[in-house]
């Protein structure tokens, strides 16, 4: 679905992303892990059209995008979860979710709603609730509902878990678990190694800019230099 072809990506003169190559096949949750400044953050915004690239490509679905703008990409069914939560504090929860609701029927807005207050019933409870007043968990929560009301292909997920108490962590990742089996690829980045391994079908380890190690999430968190770096152990 989804191939970063060699990827070199700057700020200014100074280099973030070096040949970086990483593929996403369609139904597959992937997680790219590594340390504060690895240039996981720059691998979701280069993929988003957010930041163009020195070199390399970004394919989607067989369609080179490493030059569409962010809008043009985003309608490809390419949809970001940033860090630090893109909703709108001075609105309803309700409110949040009708501004991305666009292109529904009734009676599909009514089912795709449903399902979201499945995943999130906490978002149900305070629909008429200021988001500015909800918590960090359930702030991320609403981030999540309004990026699958823009009904994405591929769901890029970056650093969820930030700031978040373990209660509120492991509801995201049951959430995340429970859209993938709806059938949704998931790119997601995160500094919750163990976690996300875990969760994911495949994992990267990004270091310094470069992909240094590739396996399924489950022999990564068996690999001696992961448990040492990022595990502790």
């Amino acid at each position: 679905m989804l191939q970063v072809d060699r990827l070199n990506v700057s700020y200014g003169k100074i280099q973030v992303l070096w040949d970086v190559s990483i593929n996403v096949n369609e139904g597959e949750i992937v997680a790219i892990v590594g340390s504060n400044g690895a240039g996981k953050t720059t691998l979701l915004k280069t993929i988003s059209g957010l930041i163009r690239p020195i070199s390399g490509d970004v394919i989607f679905k067989g369609e080179k995008i490493t030059n569409l703008h962010p809008n043009e990409i985003t309608k490809k069914r390419i949809v970001l979860v940033p860090e630090g939560r893109g909703i709108f504090p001075k609105l309803t929860v309700s409110e949040n979710l009708n501004l991305c609701a666009h292109g529904y029927s009734k009676s599909e807005k009514k089912e795709i709603l449903h399902w979201i207050f499945e995943l999130f019933p906490i978002l149900q409870e305070r629909k008429n609730q200021l988001a500015m007043v909800m918590s960090g968990g359930e702030q991320q929560m609403l981030s999540i509902a309004q990026a699958l009301l823009l009904k994405p292909s591929l769901l890029m997920l970056d650093d969820l878990s930030l700031g978040l108490s373990p209660v509120f962590t492991q509801k995201i990742f049951d959430a995340v678990k429970d859209i993938n089996i709806k059938g949704l690829t998931i790119l997601i980045v995160e500094q919750n190694v163990y976690d996300v391994l875990n969760l994911a079908n495949r994992g990267y380890v990004l270091e310094n800019g470069r992909i240094v190690l590739e396996d399924t999430g489950k022999n990564l968190l068996k690999n001696e230099k992961v448990k040492e770096a990022y595990l502790g152990l």
